[in-house]
This record gives structure tokens, sequence and C-alpha cells, in this order.
């Protein structure tokens, strides 16, 4: 995969549902465009609250998905330097389905604790 290129065609499973599980699907990456919905972070305050995630980890995910055009790096001439991480209009598309796992996350919790 190229440098800030989308996967191609080829690379990704034929099955929709596969597709998106190979750009999101996993546990981090969900916690991190999760964040983004509401505004900029960088990646200090990312690695803060995301608790557990180590630095590799978190900087390999931002990697994978800037290179998946899901997130946009923005680096701001500073001193010291500032880089913000934000949702890409593609992974702002992912909006209305992140929102859904949240409210089927608070319904199945809400539930449990009921049982």
């Amino acid at each position: 995969m190229g440098g800030g290129s989308l996967k191609t065609k080829e690379e990704l499973p034929e099955c929709p549902v596969a597709t998106t599980v190979t750009l999101i699907g996993n546990k981090w990456k969900l916690l991190i465009m999760r964040n983004l919905l509401n505004r900029p972070w960088r990646f200090n305050e990312l690695r803060r609250d995301l608790d557990g995630i180590s630095q590799k980890v978190l900087t390999d995910s931002l990697r994978q998905m800037e290179a998946d055009g899901i997130i946009t790096r923005t680096v701001y001439p500073e001193v010291p330097p500032r880089v913000e991480y934000a949702l890409s209009e593609l992974g702002e598309s992912m909006r209305p389905i992140l929102e859904s796992m949240q409210e089927w996350g608070i319904q199945y919790k809400a539930q449990k604790e009921q049982e």
C-alpha cells in the first residue's frame, strides 16, 4: 500500500462488510474514530485517553488510517511542532455507523443491568 493512497480494489475483500472490517475493524481504530468524531486530537491526547494502547499501536493505527484516507494529519509550523488528527470526509461518512454502535452499546448495557 503506497503512502497516502487508498487500498486498491484488488487488495480489498469482495464482501462489503469484510472491506469495512479490514479498514476499521479493530478495537483501537474504532476508539480512535470515536474520539475524532467531536474534534481533532493530538497524539498524546489520544494516547492518554485510550487506556491500554501502546505508543507503537497508536502510531501504526494512525498511519494506516491516514493511508486509507479515513483520517487527516495536519502539522502546524510551530515550535514545538503541533500535529493534529481529524476525520477526513471519508472518515466522517462513518459517523452514522459509529453513532449506531454507541446506541447499541447503551441498549445492551442497559439490558444486562436489568438481568
